[in-house]
């Protein structure tokens, strides 16, 4: 089938003026995106601008949010900062750019500390925090179709080396996994390992089909692709040899998961997406949603209805409902984690049971991933009700502790415990804990 989008065409800031529905916005605007353009990483494609944004809305409708960076994910001293070194020579400017970059929590949930080692080299590539879990990040797969303005890895792209995860020519990962039999599922990441060919895709997933990784039972993609470029499963040139790879995961008995990440009912719209998930299905391979709540994005319980109900009727499972993690612009797209809960429940209340498989919302922490399980209260006072859904202390899996009720906390370390206590049982010795809202007021005004 022929269509307008028989190659795909990249947008970044050097070309992005040639975006002709960006010349009717202010150019103060566009004075100021670009500036931001600068710290964080931005690229889109013809098929996003063209099927995805509703450009009557303007620069206020969600799917531009979700592509075009907006002056407010920058504080004001960030802003005044680029402005000072604006006619610097490039090193200067670059070291600003950086250390804006560097105060911005680049790697959240401790994520270099979950790089393991193999004798005493640590396996680069691949992080294992869970047991039965290892990420991998192949070294060709660490871009995507489009960068989501919100993305938590926003490092992989921005051209730093020692924040970037990425595998080695070596494959000494392969080595890793196949030493410690605990590990049940692959996941593949990045980026997005879709945006590699068929050929380079089998490298990475054909060696886990072997007798030698029988322990291996699942396959795990993380990607993007189905909502930025679903061409990738339909009419690209190995779209073919792509599907007929995934086929070939199901018929060996192993689980193919493909955890697709949608963020907006836009996104689920269009014959393309359709078409893509209907050859996906084909192959046997399970569709798994998931997104963060964010704010300016998805932050309604009738947006999340709305996407949740069209993912059950293309045969989609709904899987995760995540809190914004706290990197890059989390001023700007964290929702309050009562906010989120409220969300949440009020979608689940009123879906099909096939669609309450969605957890959530969960708090992917150093520790693990901590889940919101209500909000009550419990001999007078308001509480939040928590628990680990993924811990690498197992012992804490679904073991309920209490915080404090607080409307505007954003994050797990907002949270003080409940009932007087002197901390949460996963913290191991008593400090005094200290919100960060105080600070985040006065670093926004500052």
């Amino acid at each position: 089938m022929k269509h307008k989008y028989q190659k795909i065409e990249f947008y970044h800031p050097g070309n992005v003026d040639q975006i002709e529905q960006l010349h009717k916005f202010p150019r103060s605007f566009l004075k100021d995106m670009k500036r931001v353009m600068q710290v964080f990483p931005f690229r889109t494609n013809n098929y996003v601008i063209n099927e995805l944004i509703d450009w009557d809305m303007g620069m206020d409708d969600p799917m531009f949010r979700l592509n075009f960076p907006h002056p407010e994910m920058m504080l004001p001293k960030h802003h005044r900062m680029l402005s000072a070194v604006k006619n610097a020579d490039p090193e200067t400017k670059m070291n600003t750019v950086n250390a804006i970059r560097m105060s911005l929590n680049p790697h959240p949930a401790g994520q270099k500390d979950n790089v393991p080692t193999l004798g005493n080299e640590k396996v680069k590539g691949i992080q294992h925090k869970y047991a039965e879990t290892v990420l991998v990040f192949p070294s060709e797969g660490q871009t995507c179709h489009t960068y989501c303005t919100f993305c938590f890895r926003w490092p992989q792209f921005i051209g730093i080396n020692d924040l970037k995860f990425a595998t080695d020519e070596s494959k000494t990962f392969q080595q890793y996994i196949k030493q410690h039999t605990e590990i049940t599922d692959i996941l593949l990441t990045g980026g997005d390992p879709m945006v590699m060919s068929a050929d380079l895709l089998r490298l990475y997933i054909e060696p886990f089909l072997s007798t030698e990784f029988e322990h291996i039972k699942a396959i795990r993609i993380g990607s993007k692709s189905l909502a930025y470029w679903p061409f990738r499963y339909t009419t690209d040139p190995d779209a073919k040899q792509v599907l007929d790879l995934f086929e070939q995961v199901v018929r060996s008995g192993k689980h193919l998961a493909f955890q697709a990440h949608f963020s907006h009912p836009a996104e689920l719209k269009t014959p393309h997406v359709k078409k893509a998930i209907k050859n996906i299905r084909s192959t046997g391979a399970v569709i798994r949603c998931q997104s963060p709540v964010l704010n300016h994005i998805n932050n309604s319980a009738e947006t999340w209805h709305e996407m949740l109900n069209l993912e059950y009727n293309l045969g989609l499972v709904p899987y995760y409902m995540f809190v914004a993690r706290n990197t890059g612009a989390h001023h700007y797209f964290a929702v309050p984690l009562a906010q989120a809960y409220y969300i949440y429940s009020d979608v689940i209340r009123k879906v099909s049971g096939l669609c309450k498989t969605m957890r959530g919302p969960s708090i992917s922490t150093r520790q693990g991933k901590v889940k919101i399980d209500g909000v009550t209260r419990i001999s007078g006072k308001k509480v939040f009700v928590l628990s680990y859904l993924e811990s690498q202390q197992v012992e804490w899996v679904n073991r309920p502790f209490f915080a404090k009720f607080c409307e505007n906390a954003t994050w797990l370390d907002e949270l003080q415990p409940a009932f007087d206590e002197h901390n949460f049982y996963f913290i191991p010795k008593p400090v005094q804990i200290k919100t960060r809202l105080r600070r985040k007021k006065q670093s926004q005004t500052s």
